[in-house]
């Protein structure tokens, strides 16, 4: 940092190059952690704590470090440990909201609300089995400032029920729709064939056999012949909630007048 200040101080580089080595530099190191507490400042996507793996020791103290400093956490694929360890460290301390069956913690500052882009993304999928992964996107999407129209349980086996559904997104003005399924991963095409956004699907490690662990379900998704559809890695939600509230922060910018922008404020739940 003092290196970049003092090129800037000589003249060497400008501002914004300063404003964007300082950005890059921005990485908080506890023990056994470097945390990249700028991410949402430079990329527009926020640090996601992977509860898995972490002591809940180790994740108290990095949900801690964000919330001194960005004034947030949100971790995903936290254990019942993690959980109670974060609950019972930080529940006097910050606001927290729990999805014991997603496995995910929102942690906020005390006075730091949910911001809103004033844009709108669709969430569907095949069946309740894929609904774990489809909160990590809701989830991540929301914390992006989008509000998540969803439809659960809609999968092909029984074909007429993402119709409803799926007029009711439409007519909602979403940027995006992601499309969450596992067995033989179907649903997503289905969607691209019918709409003109951006649909983004997500294969889940649901099913069994040949096609076991997700991998028949992202064969099919990469070979869909309906253009229009991007596929993300096996049960990664997270990412896909990422790139759907990315897709929508850039309709909110190309069309300003028809976004309603409240930073800070909650949008939905």
């Amino acid at each position: 940092m003092r290196e970049i200040l003092e090129k800037l101080r000589d003249g060497e580089v400008s501002i914004e190059e300063a404003e964007r080595l300082l950005r890059l530099n921005a990485v908080e190191e506890i023990e056994d952690a470097a945390l990249d507490i700028q991410r949402e400042s430079r990329i527009g996507v926020p640090e996601i704590i992977l509860g898995e793996k972490k002591t809940p020791a180790q994740l108290v103290e990095i949900v801690s470090t964000f919330l001194a400093g960005e004034g947030r956490a949100i971790v995903t694929r936290a254990s019942e440990g993690q959980i109670y360890a974060v609950e019972e460290a930080l529940s006097d301390k910050c606001d927290l909201r729990v999805d014991k069956k997603a496995s995910i913690i929102v942690a906020r500052r005390q006075g730091i609300g949910r911001p809103s882009i004033g844009r709108k993304v669709g969430l569907m999928t095949g069946g309740t089995a894929d609904v774990v992964v489809a909160e990590e996107a809701r989830t991540v999407a929301e914390e992006m400032g989008c509000k998540v129209i969803t439809a659960y349980d809609v999968g092909i086996a029984g074909f007429h029920r993402h119709i409803e559904p799926l007029k009711r997104m439409l007519q909602e003005g979403v940027d995006t729709i992601v499309v969450v399924a596992g067995m033989e991963g179907a649903l997503p095409s289905v969607i691209a064939s019918l709409v003109d956004v951006p649909v983004i699907g997500v294969p889940t490690s649901v099913g069994y056999g040949f096609g076991a662990g997700g991998v028949g379900a992202l064969t099919t998704m990469l070979q869909s012949c309906s253009p229009g559809l991007c596929v993300v890695n096996i049960d990664n939600g997270v990412g896909a909630g990422a790139l759907a509230a990315l897709i929508a922060r850039q309709v909110a910018k190309a069309c300003p007048e028809q976004s309603r922008r409240a930073p800070g404020k909650e949008d939905g739940g």
